[in-house]
């Protein structure tokens, strides 16, 4: 494998259902290793590494189960769903010997360390991936608010967004078979044609400060990879 790379620092943004594997639900060991796998190689070609992982498999703030619960609470819960998951992809990421830090934008210092944005920096520089849980620390907001808004704060040079399919498309392609994808496509025009890939708060947020977002097929191996090497993977939203 090339080792050139186009990007210095990226900010990968997970969701909580890709660690849950083909249950979709909890924490599957094997796919988790399988995802820490690809993260150590991108890492090992000199890639500084930021992680957001969503909750979405252990508990999802605007889901039907927590119609009858306050928001607030439930996106508290979310918030601390997204903190499980960073655990078990730290581990899984030093079972490789990549070192990790989790960092919570909620206090909980027996569990990891607390989101402080120059010690982040600090941690990227000295060649360890880091992985920012908890959102943003407050509720109403998404993870990909979070990740939009942790990636210009470590100064990161793209947001690498995962998902189950190859890019964005017009439509679910899932239900529509003559869905039309986009290799690339603006801010504007994911905002104006509510493109449910990432929520309009984020887009809004890089838009505002023009950083790119590659959206990926996580399920494709080597994908992430390819994306730092610049090959052409997925969809690019830029400010064009």
């Amino acid at each position: 494998m090339a080792s050139k790379t186009i990007f210095k620092r990226i900010l990968l943004k997970l969701s909580g259902e890709a660690l849950g594997g083909t249950r979709g639900f909890g924490v599957d060991s094997t796919r988790a290793g399988e995802i820490a796998q690809e993260i150590a190689e991108v890492h090992g070609l000199g890639v500084e590494v930021a992680i957001v992982i969503g909750g979405g498999n252990i508990f999802r703030g605007v889901a039907s189960s927590a119609l009858e619960m306050d928001r607030v609470a439930a996106d508290h819960m979310g918030m601390l769903a997204t903190v499980i998951n960073a655990i078990a992809l730290q581990d899984a990421l030093e079972k490789l010997s990549a070192p990790t830090r989790v960092m919570t934008a909620i206090q909980m210092h027996q569990v990891a360390e607390p989101f402080i944005r120059r010690r982040a920096i600090r941690h990227l520089e000295k060649g360890r991936v880091v992985i920012f849980a908890a959102g943003t620390g407050n509720p109403y907001f998404s993870t990909d608010t979070a990740a939009a808004l942790r990636a210009m704060e470590i100064h990161a040079d793209v947001i690498l967004k995962a998902t189950k399919v190859d890019g964005i498309y017009d439509a679910d392609p899932v239900r529509f078979k003559d869905a039309k994808m986009f290799s690339e496509i603006s801010y504007l025009e994911m905002i104006s044609q509510n493109l449910a890939v990432m929520d309009q708060t984020a887009i809004s947020l890089c838009r505002e400060n023009n950083l790119p977002i590659i959206v990926f097929n996580l399920n494709v191996s080597g994908n992430i990879a390819r994306v730092v090497q610049g090959e052409k993977v997925g969809s690019l939203v830029s400010g064009r």
